[in-house]
């Protein structure tokens, strides 16, 4: 077979592939924050920015904008919120450039159904800065926030893909060698209160990167997952207040005999005051929240279930 023809069949499958991928119907897309409004060494206001996200969007080929005749009904559609934490010129050890850096947040909703669903990626765009001129670093901080804008566009695609995803194929995402899709699947199951997310997050929670614990931490509440307090007792040793605290909270959140056991002693005698407070709020939450899940406290008109 000739390599012309050879080429033209795999741009052909690929296009076929591309095409069966989910297009994901967008409700609207919203700014937020400070950095977009006003500043002054990127040059680009809010409307710009707008057009940069939605041109990657588009390119994507994953997302279906309202200006497009295909939409999704109103149940089906994502509100996108974008937001730019910091843009800013960093000095790395290894290299005499400054590189400028944009940090991208995006939110996910959708507001239809039964409950509304909430998802958030973030990315991180860098580009060197070739000059110190301030035409030079309005580029670089551009290119910054092009690539940023980028990430976060893939990672919502795929983010989106795990959500449509059964929980079949999700388990086996979860051993995929792509973080990001085993990261995404693992928020899903963890979402549909799948069991077998558990031991990923409970490893997670041994993670050196503080975020990444605070969002197995998180998951694990949102699943009520009990088998979590015993590693979240543990995850507080030789850690600061405030992190502390966020551990107490997450353990009343989860409840059980188990956690009402440690809030308590915590509350009686742990070191710092704060974090005794934070046990005995927990603490008292937890008591209010036995009392309204009787009968007597549900009253005669609430249904039992």
């Amino acid at each position: 077979m000739k390599p012309a023809l050879i080429l033209s069949l795999v741009a052909l499958l690929l296009g076929a592939c591309r095409s069966r991928e989910p297009r994901f119907p967008v409700e609207h897309v919203e700014l937020e924050g400070a950095t977009v409004v006003d500043n002054g060494l990127l040059g680009w206001g809010p409307s710009d920015i707008r057009s940069q996200f939605t041109r990657s969007l588009q390119d994507s080929g994953r997302f279906t904008l309202p200006t497009e005749e295909a939409r999704g009904g109103a149940s089906e559609s994502w509100v996108l919120t974008l937001e730019l934490p910091f843009t800013r010129e960093v000095l790395k050890d290894d290299s005499t450039y400054a590189f400028a850096e944009v940090g991208v947040t995006l939110r996910l909703e959708r507001r239809g159904g039964e409950a509304p669903q909430r998802y958030q990626v973030v990315g991180l765009g860098e580009a060197r800065v070739e000059a110190k001129e301030a035409p030079a670093r309005r580029k670089a901080l551009r290119e910054a926030l092009q690539r940023g804008l980028q990430q976060v566009t893939d990672a919502a695609g795929l983010q989106l893909a795990a959500v449509g995803r059964p929980d079949a194929a999700l388990l086996v995402d979860i051993q995929s060698p792509d973080e990001r899709v085993r990261e995404f699947a693992l928020r899903v199951l963890a979402e549909r209160r799948n069991p077998a997310a558990t031991p990923m997050l409970l490893r997670q929670l041994q993670d050196e990167d503080v975020q990444v614990a605070r969002q197995a931490m998180g998951a694990l509440v949102e699943m009520k997952e009990r088998a979590a307090i015993p590693a979240l007792i543990d995850l507080v040793k030789d850690r600061e207040t405030g992190f502390v605290q966020e551990v107490v909270f997450a353990i009343g959140e989860i409840g059980g005999t188990e956690a009402e056991a440690y809030l308590f002693t915590v509350a009686q005698g742990h070191d710092q005051p704060a974090v005794q407070a934070a046990a005995q709020q927990a603490l008292d939450t937890l008591y209010a929240a036995h009392k309204l899940a009787t009968p007597e406290a549900r009253g005669p008109d609430r249904a039992e279930h």
